[in-house]
């Protein structure tokens, strides 16, 4: 398997700010928006740890220039506090994943750490049962370790035709974009 490395989405988030800086405080006060419309559907929920601010930013950019829409929470509904968990974060939380196609799970190092993402994950696969891991390495061929339950679903790899989906070792992949529009 080849993995997306974190030095290379972290690049990819830097050559994006213009400032280069590293922080989450920079990349949130960069990327101040209001709340989008209810209405919007998206490609992909990309699950993940805040921890991972600039990791996860240049992910929803590497998507995005493979031609997909990314529904980042922290990115689109800046409004929401992570402070405080409240019914009402959740009930956004849902509603916006009930607007998207499919959700990606990013595996860093913070991710066994977040409250948020085991909840996402249960919920989506429940409503909607389209759910991909992706584990983001310090080396493309590097193995992660997961939590077992998390190899139930397939996983996005690098390929020389772009992101493929990976769920069975003894078929070929398929191109991740097929897998989210079908």
């Amino acid at each position: 398997m080849a993995f997306l490395t974190l030095q290379e989405v972290r690049n990819k988030a830097r050559s994006k700010t213009s400032t280069g800086l590293e922080s989450r405080e920079a990349l949130n006060r960069q990327f101040q928006f209001d709340s989008i419309s209810p209405d919007k559907t998206y490609d992909i929920f990309l699950s993940h740890a805040f921890l991972d601010a600039e990791t996860i930013y240049g992910l929803k950019i590497i998507l995005e220039e493979a031609k997909f829409s990314v529904y980042v929470d922290w990115y689109e509904d800046s409004h929401l506090d992570r402070g405080k968990v409240t019914k009402k974060t959740a009930e956004i939380i849902r509603k916006r994943m009930k607007s998207c196609k499919s959700l990606i799970y990013a595996i860093t190092e913070n991710s066994g750490d977040s409250k948020w993402m085991v909840w996402e994950l249960g919920y989506f696969d429940g409503f909607r049962g389209k759910v991909a891991i992706l584990g983001l390495t310090e080396n493309s061929e590097d193995g992660f370790q997961s939590q077992e339950f998390l190899e139930l679903y397939p996983f996005v790899e690098r390929h020389d035709l772009g992101l493929v989906m990976k769920d069975d070792p003894t078929k070929p992949a398929k191109l991740l974009r097929d897998w989210v529009k079908f």
